[in-house]
């Protein structure tokens, strides 16, 4: 059992050195820390993003208090990819990013329940023009916030579990501005590189209800809470000339020099979670959950950007599952899993007087594999964020995730060694 957990460990230890950093393509992600990323597994996602919902054999990331639940010791690993269209006025593009989203591994202790893992949080990655009759400006950025975690959660009573997450993020944020003349096969430019690097610690409160009313219907509830903490900015910029070929694009330093900006401290919003659902066990469950975050609290690294504010945030999520036969042994598609829900997420972003919100549909499969429950999970998403409003960017994105559900016994009393 000690080898599992070191092997597991390991993999966590490898993983943070290989997150793709780079996930996502929107042009929103310029602002701020990047766009938020989904803190949940695939089978969440299917359902719209729902975190009511908790059983003994499926990982929990979203509300700690779920893993008072787990039965068998839980390895979840997820990735996506994301294809995107980005409309505006001016025209259309498309961009595609495939990332890793989490690993991740449950363990059941009796009354409690730990978990430990691995995820991104936030994310930059973007390329913009901006043109003029005199000057182009093209905007670059890419990396953004991972975050490790621990959770510890305990059963107060058999219905009620009460948890806690422990998140370090930690992450670098790097804005690159090249400004350039209209033409020339040789172009004298100026860049400005702004980098950030972030660390910070913060927690989430959880709190699950679970209660059979008969045999054949049950209700769940369930409360988060993360506090508003601080993250530290260790920050680098630097202003330099260079050139640029038209024709290769390369680009070459003429002169470059290191500004003092100086560490800042910012805020990072707290943020509420309420939600409950009704279902049968082993058999279908609906749910609905609201979250506020206060990214009106919210402030920029080490610059100000004009005709951009935060605001309150606020998110709904619907979804559900359905299972035909959970003891249909001899007909596989009865045990199969299908997911469902959709998600209205604003994100607390405002540009030039327009609120950037999201909004998403999803569904999918678990899909039985193997011994002790374990499943692979296929599920889809399409929605869009934005609008063309005010010279702004509407995107259009299908996402596809899968993810592995692994379970074991590592607590199993053996009466023969």
């Amino acid at each position: 059992m000690l080898r599992k957990i070191l092997v597991t460990v390991c993999i966590c230890v490898i993983s943070a050195t290989t997150f793709a950093q780079e996930g996502t393509t929107s042009p929103y992600s310029f602002y701020g820390i990047g766009s938020l990323k989904f803190k949940g597994t695939a089978e969440n996602r299917m359902m719209g993003g729902l975190s009511v919902y908790s059983d003994s054999i499926h990982l929990n990331m979203q509300n700690p208090a779920g893993l008072a639940r787990l039965k068998l010791t839980n390895f979840s690993i997820g990735a996506s990819h994301k294809y995107a269209t980005q409309k505006s006025d001016a025209g259309e593009a498309k961009a595609a990013t495939t990332s890793l989203d989490y690993i991740a591994v449950g363990i059941p202790m009796g009354k409690f329940g730990a978990s430990f893992g691995l995820i991104p949080y936030t994310s930059v990655g973007y390329s913009l023009v901006s043109s003029g009759d005199v000057y182009n400006t093209l905007f670059t950025g890419d990396g953004g916030l991972n975050r490790a975690f621990v959770g510890l959660a305990y059963s107060v009573t058999d219905d009620l579990s009460v948890g806690v997450d422990v998140n370090y993020n930690f992450g670098e944020i790097n804005n690159t501005s090249l400004i350039t003349s209209a033409n020339g096969e040789f172009e004298y430019a100026t860049r400005e590189i702004n980098e950030s690097d972030l660390s910070g610690l913060n927690y989430t409160l959880g709190l699950a209800y679970k209660k059979l009313l008969n045999n054949n219907l049950e209700i769940m509830g369930s409360l988060t809470a993360t506090p508003a903490t601080n993250l530290d900015s260790k920050n680098f910029r630097q202003i330099a000339s260079v050139f640029v070929s038209s024709t290769t694009g390369a680009t070459g330093t003429i002169y470059s020099e290191d500004i003092e900006v100086g560490d800042t401290s910012f805020d990072f919003p707290s943020q509420f979670s309420i939600g409950g659902g009704i279902g049968a066990p082993k058999n279908w469950f609906v749910g609905l959950e609201y979250t506020n975050q206060q990214t009106s609290n919210f402030t920029n690294r080490t610059f100000t950007i004009d005709n951009v504010e935060f605001k309150d945030a606020a998110k709904v999520k619907i979804g559900g599952f359905y299972i035909p036969n959970y003891n249909g042994i001899r007909k596989y598609w009865q045990r199969v899993v299908y997911r469902g829900g959709m998600r209205f997420e604003g994100t607390g972003l405002v540009v030039n007087g327009e609120d950037i919100n999201e909004f998403g549909i999803s569904f999918g499969v678990g899909l039985p594999s193997g011994k002790l429950f374990t499943n692979i999970n296929l599920g889809v998403e399409l929605g869009s964020r934005g609008t063309t409003n005010s010279g702004l960017i509407k995107e259009n994105f299908f996402n596809t995730f899968l993810s592995l559900s692994l379970n074991d016994k590592w607590f199993e009393k053996r009466y023969y060694d």
